[in-house]
């Protein structure tokens, strides 16, 4: 047996560095947290302490045999989990778990999986960072008692099920205070004057710098600029600079791998961290932009091979946030002469952004030259503003250009390149339009530009932005959907050879891609929180909190100190709201049915948000009110009568088929059409209301064929059982349960008996580990039991980190 073991976070990390170290080291890997709360109300003992009652998973309890098997053999245990808070627990966990001594165990860390970097560490061993452990201990601490206390609140104020956390509510109050904003918010309409100068290559386009918000201006400038002359009044050129960004931090990368690659943020999480255990790039949960002096040479070495000496310019940047670490780095390639990876298309193109920009960060500015010619219109005062970039020397936009996010691209000035002009040179005027344009909303949150205003308000640190947005759209408080826009005429003068044309036109307006949207139920628990809990969705208590955590994480807090100081309080709201508040289901009354006369109301209910017509029964005979359910796209607070009224034309008759009834409804998942007591989902794109009997017959017809596609095998035992066709490969319906095949299997050869087997051997709850595949020996890492959102089940929530 080797003389050390050494245990890692990932078996990914473990078999790259099992590479590096020789026979006298076991890699093996702890497949995440090998421990975490108990899931009882006692968790956390609030009279001692607030001390931990900890447990091992039962399917982290063969990892945890083995490794304390093997840490027994050893002489020196190394405790390598990941250079953060969560890695640092980890690494306690393990040395608590596994009942380790301190003479002989050493912590290490790098923040890169290269040879001489893991040498190097292991030569610089240090013991378990209390700090780190307790700041991560009182985030576990403080998120399990407002989830546990919080949480019953909402089951019994506003709906079964719900959940509340204290980046995560915050993050669901953002979304909910924009789309309110959005709603508010009434466009106006301006003229905006533009005018073509010249033709061909030497054409050039001008701006008038008013907006005209009455189109009679606008065209009285037009009718004044028919016998005009044009001359350059002045030209101003001077010299413009353009640097490039600094190196990726965990939030900078992950907006960027939205913008460019479409990239989730999740997503690019779960690729950055094979990139990272490959050994690919630098550690990829950072809030550092700080380079090594070795990087740097590295970089420089490549520029200058590359491109030339004139393309390099050192460069050194700093963090702004005062709670960033400098000691590490920032997400860099681990070899910058490594210019792409191997692995799939998602790390390809992940490492060639990562790689790009950080070899740009060490390259020269873009050099440009800026021309603006005012253009002097003889008829009026105004002057028209031309603007010209030429680009000088490229620099580092040789290799990079970083991108913008939606609300930071508001129309600029055209930076085309302008012809040769000199002052006094007349102009020939080939067009002038006046186009109506309207003022537009605050854009909604992309999951890129919610991670930025997230870390601008300094709520939540690198490794919580992934997880609150995936908890957030679990809950069913947000979604991230695509929603088409409307249609929208604008006027257009248009002033060519002496003469006005008057037009409209139309534009698709409010169209939106991979947006967050609040629910109805996320939009009632916000205003349930800030109405009795302000605290816990209050902005700066919430940046506050995390500034508290990093003190402890310097030593400088006591963490106890710092629970308790918010618990005592905390408690008291709660216990005062159990006994004051109100029911809250964001009830609205909408107006009266125009021929019954009965008041027509929506709210949430247990099943979503839906639309009464008439008041709740009170005594036996009195007559039911009606129901209906919103449809996707509709909001409780933005509901109009008219459109509640068009939601009780459903359910509704659409034509026969084979002898059957065919009606078209709108369910909890949708609409759908009922046929002989199937359900068929309507296409995206076919309004319920206007579905025909042709459409409906095709749409049956069409699942059908799809149905006898999939199906492989029936069983005469129990026609409900079935072999099906799925996308990875044949499968097992067995009632509820999704049954696998094992290979070396014919699914046309199984018996009924032989599949019963199989489906009692599957376990009913399977659940998958940190890292996204089920451990070996049952060892996956084990989450909390998922709660149901509010339409659908919520996926199981990925544990949080583990400290004492």
């Amino acid at each position: 047996m080797a003389k050390n073991l050494l245990i890692v976070e990932s078996p990914a990390k473990a078999k790259t560095i099992e590479g590096y170290l020789g026979k006298d080291f076991t890699v093996k890997s702890s497949y995440g947290h090998i421990r975490d709360l108990v899931k009882s109300d006692d968790a956390i003992n609030i009279a001692s302490n607030f001390e931990q009652k900890y447990e091992v998973p039962a399917d982290k309890k063969a990892i945890v045999s083995e490794l304390k098997k093997l840490a027994k053999e050893a002489e020196t245990v190394w405790l390598a989990s990941d250079e953060d808070r969560e890695g640092e627990a980890i690494s306690w966990h393990l040395f608590e778990t596994l009942g380790l001594k301190d003479a002989t165990t050493k912590r290490i860390v790098f923040h890169e999986i290269t040879k001489p970097a893991i040498l190097k560490a292991i030569d610089n061993p240090r013991k378990i960072d209390y700090n780190l452990v307790n700041a991560q201990q009182a985030r576990r601490v403080l998120d399990r008692l407002v989830g546990f206390e919080l949480s019953p609140v909402l089951w019994k104020k506003v709906k079964p099920s719900l959940s509340a956390g204290r980046v995560q509510s915050v993050a669901v109050r953002l979304i909910v205070d924009r789309e309110r904003e959005i709603n508010k918010f009434n466009a106006e309409a301006a003229f905006r004057i533009a005018a073509t100068f010249g033709k061909g290559r030497e054409a050039f386009k001008a701006e008038l710098s008013e907006r005209y918000s009455k189109q009679d201006d606008a065209e009285k400038f037009l009718t004044d600029c028919v016998p005009a002359t044009y001359k350059v009044n002045s030209l101003d050129t001077k010299p413009a600079k353009r640097s490039p960004a600094a190196p990726f931090t965990t939030s900078t990368l992950q907006q960027e791998a939205s913008r460019k690659l479409g990239f989730s943020v999740s997503r690019t999480m779960q690729v950055a961290q094979k990139l990272y255990e490959a050994g690919k790039i630098t550690y990829m949960r950072t809030d550092s932009v700080n380079l090594s002096d070795t990087a740097i040479n590295a970089a420089k070495a490549q520029i200058i091979s590359a491109y030339g000496d004139q393309y390099y310019t050192m460069r050194k940047y700093k963090t702004k946030s005062a709670s960033a670490q400098e000691a590490h780095e920032a997400i860099r390639p681990t070899y910058f002469d490594v210019h792409t990876v191997d692995g799939d298309n998602s790390e390809k193109r992940l490492y060639e952004l990562i790689w790009k920009r950080a070899i740009a960060s060490q390259m020269s500015e873009a050099q440009f030259e800026k021309t603006t010619a005012k253009i002097g219109i003889y008829t009026r005062k105004e002057e028209l503003t031309a603007n010209g970039e030429v680009m000088k020397f490229d620099g580092f936009l040789k290799v990079y250009l970083e991108s913008r996010d939606d609300e930071d691209n508001e129309q600029d000035d055209d930076n085309s390149m302008l012809p040769p002009l000199a002052v006094g040179q007349v102009l020939t005027l080939s067009e002038m339009t006046a186009t109506e344009r309207y003022s537009r909303p605050p854009a909604r949150y992309a999951e890129a530009s919610l991670v930025k205003k997230l870390e601008e308000l300094g709520i939540g640190r690198p490794s919580t932005y992934a997880p609150t947005i995936s908890t957030i759209q679990n809950r069913g408080y947000v979604v991230k959907e695509d929603r088409d826009g409307r249609t929208r005429d604008f006027r257009v003068l248009t002033l060519k050879g002496g003469n006005i044309n008057k037009e409209t036109r139309t534009e698709n307006t409010g169209a939106e891609r991979n947006k967050l949207f609040p629910t109805d139920i996320g939009a009632v628990v916000t205003d349930f929180l800030v109405q009795y809990f302000n605290g816990i969705v209050d902005f700066h208590f919430t940046a506050d909190v995390e500034e508290q955590f990093d003190k402890i994480a310097q030593g400088l807090e006591e963490w106890t100190d710092m629970i308790r100081k918010f618990y005592q309080p905390f408690h008291i709201e709660v216990e005062n709201t159990l006994k004051v508040a109100d029911r809250a289901t964001g009830e609205r009354d909408l107006g009266v049915h125009p021929e019954s006369g009965k008041k027509i109301s929506v709210r949430i209910g247990r099943y979503g948000p839906f639309v009464q017509v008439g008041d709740n029964a009170t005594e036996e005979g009195d007559e039911k009110p009606l129901y209906a359910s919103l449809r996707a796209g509709q909001m409780i607070e933005t509901i109009t009568l008219e459109d509640a009224l068009e939601l009780f034309k459903l359910p509704k008759k659409i034509g026969f088929f084979e002898e059957k009834d065919m009606t078209v409804a709108i369910g909890k998942f949708g609409p759908y059409i009922r046929h002989n007591s199937a359900f068929y989902s309507l296409p995206k794109g076919i309004d319920p209301l206007d579905v025909t009997e042709p459409q409906a017959i095709e749409i049956i017809e069409a699942k059908r064929v799809k149905d006898a596609e999939r199906l492989i095998k029936t069983f005469d035992e129990n026609p409900e059982v079935k072999i099906l066709n799925g996308r990875w490969g044949p499968y097992i319906e067995f009632e509820k349960l999704n049954v696998k095949i094992p290979k070396g299997k014919e699914p046309l050869e199984l018996t009924f008996d032989e599949v019963k087997a199989l489906a009692d051997a599957t376990p009913k709850d399977v659940k998958k580990g940190r890292f996204g595949k089920a451990a070996p020996k049952a060892a996956a890492a084990k989450a909390p039991a998922a709660k149901k959102a509010p339409a659908k089940k919520a996926p199981a929530k990925k544990a949080a980190p583990k400290k004492k």
